[in-house]
């Protein structure tokens, strides 16, 4: 049996982003890796590319993951 199950077939009130047809879509008509989602609504789906984009400037821009310690010095 499968870990996971290949799903073909979109549940009604899922949206997705297809990144390849840059388009917004009902259920997964494009594979997973190709499409942002799911999305709770055609307009949610309509703006992930902005949603990425705000969400990377904020992780761009975390402190944790730019402090400036020096990485341990090793024994070679």
């Amino acid at each position: 049996m499968a870990l996971f199950k290949k799903r073909t077939v979109g549940k009604p009130g899922e949206w997705y982003y297809c990144l390849v047809h840059q388009k917004v879509e009902e259920g997964p008509e494009c594979p997973a890796k190709d499409r942002f989602g799911p999305y709770t609504s055609r307009e949610e789906a309509q703006h992930a590319m902005d949603t990425a984009k705000e969400r990377n400037l904020e992780w761009e821009n975390d402190p944790k993951w730019h402090d400036n310690a020096t990485p341990p010095e090793t024994d070679a």
